[in-house]
């Protein structure tokens, strides 16, 4: 059996956007990238919806406020500030991805012309080594006021990928309060789960350690920062924005649990940065001898769960 593929050294990027500017933000990501390999880090993690940046205007403008012109501006800005894939924008990510070799996993806030340009979804991106997209996964349900700017995803990114002798998986914040959708990935094998939040301890501290020990996997939780001077001036409404937030809007929390629960990365709080740390695939055969919720502690002849991962639209043409 050969070790080395046993080690596998993550980085964990806790990084705080350019608030809605798309490629100030990504070439922000891309020096995020070249720091993670310059740490011989073959797999790099960022926050959900990192690129343009979450939606916190809502809750600070009175974003349910029917037909405003602030919410339509707001929300304009942030429509054409959206990631569209088919059009490149992660073109140089991918390509650091391949030149690096390291894999990246990345929150975006995608402008999905396959459902008409003018919706957005808070979508993951696998971008594997080769610099290939292997998935992307639009969120299942957004949380609360996401709801006023994020359509519902579907499941066709609830898959998993193979890194080294690791399965990995991943989902967006609440999603992995979901348990059938945390399923979704056990039974493909996931041994090496991720969650993107937008950033906050209280989200990641105690759900990265549950889902560690109720998988018997490795858990990467990865956050967000933001900041007052994370927005720039320029944006719409900046000055309401910012006349309705606290010094921090989101602190972070990154942090990587291992297969008992047992803190590796304990939650970063307030800090941006690369953190890095070594897993060993050989932990998740030795608490696999006891617990394996798809395999052998499993009754498949009891419980079954059905995916539809068909990407939903409402146009078929024949």
């Amino acid at each position: 059996m050969n070790k080395d593929q046993d080690i596998l050294k993550v980085g964990l990027a806790q990084m705080a956007p350019i608030w809605l500017d798309r490629d100030k933000t990504l070439e922000k990501v891309s020096a995020f990238i070249e720091n993670a390999a310059e740490q011989n880090c073959e797999l790099v993690v960022f926050g959900e919806a990192l690129v343009p940046g979450y939606p916190f205007w809502v809750e600070r403008t009175d974003g349910a406020r029917f037909n405003s012109e602030l919410q339509k501006e707001i929300f304009a800005h942030y429509l054409k500030q959206g990631v569209q894939i088919e059009a490149g924008h992660l073109n140089n990510v991918c390509r650091l991805a391949k030149e690096k070799k390291i894999t990246v996993v990345i929150g975006i806030v995608e402008r999905a012309p396959d459902r008409g340009g003018h919706s957005m979804y808070c979508t993951l991106v696998y971008i594997g080594n080769d610099g290939q997209i292997k998935h992307t996964h639009r969120k299942l349900m957004p949380t609360y006021e996401e709801r006023l700017v994020w359509s519902i995803g579907d499941g066709n990114g609830l898959q998993v990928q193979s890194l080294k002798n690791f399965t990995t998986g991943a989902l967006n914040c609440y999603e992995n309060w979901m348990p059938l959708s945390r399923a979704a990935l056990y039974g493909q094998g996931e041994d090496l789960h991720i969650a993107l939040w937008p950033g906050s301890k209280h989200n990641t501290e105690n759900i990265t350690r549950f889902i560690a020990q109720e998988s018997r996997s490795f858990v990467i939780s990865v956050s967000g920062l933001m900041r007052k001077t994370d927005v720039p001036n320029y944006i719409p409404h900046a000055d309401i924005i910012l006349e309705n937030s606290k010094e921090t809007l989101a602190n972070g929390g990154s942090c990587l649990a291992n297969p008992t629960g047992k803190w590796i990365i304990e939650p970063q709080i307030n800090s941006e940065g690369i953190f890095a740390a070594e897993i060993d695939f050989g932990q998740v055969r030795q608490e696999r001898q006891n617990f394996d919720l798809a395999g052998h502690y499993s009754r498949p002849d009891v419980t079954k769960l059905i995916i539809n991962r068909e990407r939903q639209s409402i146009v078929f043409i024949k």
